[in-house]
């Protein structure tokens, strides 16, 4: 008797060298209301193991859109925002309090000047407009993916 198999849709990690597609300083991450429609936003991040890690606010939106759905679409960008390449789809984990500083190290090393200069204008920028500092950071793990039929 011959088995048959039937495929479905599987997410696989994508074959790519991250620190060649992602070479900027920002990447456009993009996640998912409920109702399906995608927010864009430009952040920092750094690549390390076949993953991009974003640094963000524990209370932002998209922390709060990631931890109710984890697929976001991710792609090269400017600081506005403009997309340099298309999006790949991966999907998104927020690590441990543990990877934190870590994190927070690579970080530090790749924005340097960027975190003397534009961070404490964006905080400011944050206060003016009634947001709360302190509220802690998370980590977003990032790991680009493909869709394909693969069979069982």
């Amino acid at each position: 008797m011959q088995r048959q198999r039937i495929g479905r849709e599987v997410e696989r990690p994508v074959g790519l060298d991250l620190g060649a597609r992602f070479r900027g300083k920002y990447i456009s991450l993009t996640s998912f209301k409920r109702d399906g429609a995608g927010v864009a936003t430009p952040v920092w991040f750094v690549v390390e193991d076949g993953q991009l890690l974003v640094l963000t606010d524990t209370q932002s939106f998209k922390a709060k859109r990631i931890r109710r759905n984890p697929r976001v679409m991710v792609a090269p960008c400017s600081a506005g925002g403009r997309l340099r390449s298309d999006p790949v789809s991966a999907r998104a984990e927020i690590l441990p309090p543990s990877e934190l500083h870590r994190v927070d190290q690579l970080m530090t090393r790749k924005y340097r000047m960027d975190r003397i200069v534009v961070l404490p204008i964006y905080r400011a920028v944050r206060r003016l407009r009634g947001f709360r500092d302190g509220t802690g950071n998370v980590i977003l793990a990032i790991t680009p993916t493909s869709q394909r039929k693969e069979p069982l």
